[in-house]
């Protein structure tokens, strides 16, 4: 049992990694495995949203003032990019994230922030800060 739940912890971290590696001429070969992970709480004040299957996994996400997101698009190369965009103009806007590019915000101050993806906008997902 013991093995089992290290082995887990282990593959969560290693999924963490991947996901908050830079990548510059795309994500490594093991990238998008590593995303299929559901690892959300980075740690107390880092969260992760994986965009994938055009949902973004998870869809509602509660954090404490001064957190930050990062969302990571963790489709399959040569699918279509997608962006986190803020419902509030100006509040947050990743612009379009290719396979295995992730944005990341801080947010600041309590509140409801939904979004969107602006390619996709039947993609909608919300960070509750509290």
């Amino acid at each position: 049992m013991k093995a089992a739940i290290a082995a887990v912890v282990a593959l969560g971290f290693a999924a963490a990694v991947a996901c908050f590696s830079d990548r510059t001429a795309g994500p490594p070969a093991n990238s998008l495995a590593a995303c299929r992970v559901p690892v959300t709480v980075i740690d107390s004040m880092h969260y992760l949203v994986a965009i994938r299957d055009f949902l973004y996994r998870p869809d509602s996400l509660a954090v404490p003032p001064g957190a930050t997101v990062s969302w990571v698009n963790c489709e399959d190369a040569g699918q279509e990019p997608h962006s986190a965009t803020s419902d509030t103009a100006g509040v947050f806007d990743s612009a379009l994230l290719a396979s295995g590019v992730r944005y990341s915000h801080r947010f600041t101050s309590p509140g409801v922030f939904p979004y969107f993806c602006t390619e996709h906008t039947y993609m909608t997902g919300k960070i509750v800060v509290q």
